[in-house]
């Protein structure tokens, strides 16, 4: 009985003990300075803290906090720049856009692309696919260098109409006279309707697609 009871009492010890130490892992700037202030006073007067050791503990104590100060202001820029960023993206609403990407929904029987050329193509093949991968429309055409439209009609290879509401990505392969690739980006153009500000980076809703403020590359009204 005596071994069972001596062995709680280790084993109760030790929970506290590892218990404080997990408490105890985070160091405020005011537990420091008061460690700090407990050593002034609590030290030997025979066995001083010398000059030197102080200095380097007061000059810790000025670097911790001062990146506690920078921190905060870091997060604090953080979120307001997070409020500008949306504040400025309200302002799209309402106005067409170009923006870097690759997908439009079909509205009206139509939907409207571009595609940027470093240099003029006579090669420019042009494919359509839905949103389940599947090909529904291509074609091959000219460009120019730099930017460059193409505005699909909404119909299929067969020559049906697609129903509006569904998202069609473009795929552009352009070739100058010795085979080089001259196509930049593809580009997708639409009125801007909401914005999503769920995520760390709000993106404009661009005919029902979300599309990054930074790909805006044309504002019209």
């Amino acid at each position: 009985m005596t071994v069972s009871a001596t062995s709680s009492t280790s084993t109760a010890t030790t929970t506290t003990s590892s218990s404080s130490t997990s408490s105890s892992s985070t160091l405020t700037s005011s537990e420091f300075l008061s460690l700090l202030t407990s050593e002034l006073q609590n030290q030997d007067p025979l066995n001083a803290t010398s000059t030197t050791d102080f200095i380097n503990q007061l000059t810790s104590y000025a670097n911790f906090t001062q990146q506690e100060s920078i921190n905060s202001n870091l997060t604090s820029l953080s979120s307001s720049f997070s409020s500008l960023v949306t504040l400025n993206s309200v302002n799209y609403i309402g106005h067409t856009v170009e923006a870097k990407g690759d997908t439009a929904t079909l509205t009206s029987g139509s939907a409207t692309y571009g595609y940027s050329l470093s240099a003029a193509s006579s090669d420019v093949n042009i494919t359509i696919k839905d949103s389940s991968g599947n090909t529904v429309y291509t074609t091959t055409t000219t460009g120019t260098a730099g930017s460059n439209t193409f505005t699909w009609d909404g119909k299929n290879s067969s020559g049906t109409q697609l129903t509006d509401g569904g998202e069609y990505t473009i795929s552009v392969t352009a070739t100058d006279s010795a085979g080089n690739s001259v196509l930049n980006y593809t580009t997708v153009t639409g009125t801007v309707t909401g914005i999503d500000t769920s995520t760390s980076t709000p993106s404009l809703t661009v005919n029902g697609v979300p599309v990054s403020a930074a790909n805006i590359i044309g504002v019209t009204s």
